[in-house]
């Protein structure tokens, strides 16, 4: 059996437009939580806050985040690979 290759990229969440549905929640509850506040946010202990962004550089779960930032709604998670946005 082979190993899924690693992606390095990185998810931007632009955290203060989320609507609060959960559709990244459901797609990926690994990576996504929903708050007291009723917006969702990434977890994951080196998730980085940039002024009212959340930030991940990862290299796992690639596809799973990349579909949780296609269900999004509002198009807030964004996700970014060298260097580049793909979505």
């Amino acid at each position: 059996m082979s190993e899924t290759p690693k992606i390095k990229y990185k998810i931007v969440h632009d955290r203060p437009g989320c609507i609060g549905c959960s559709a990244c929640v459901v797609v990926a509850e690994k990576y996504w939580e929903m708050k007291e506040d009723s917006k969702s946010s990434i977890k994951h202990e080196k998730m980085q806050h940039v002024g009212e962004e959340e930030h991940l550089e990862h290299d796992e779960d690639y596809e799973l985040n990349l579909e949780a930032a296609q269900t999004c709604p509002v198009n807030v998670i964004h996700i970014e690979k060298d260097g580049k946005r793909e979505l």
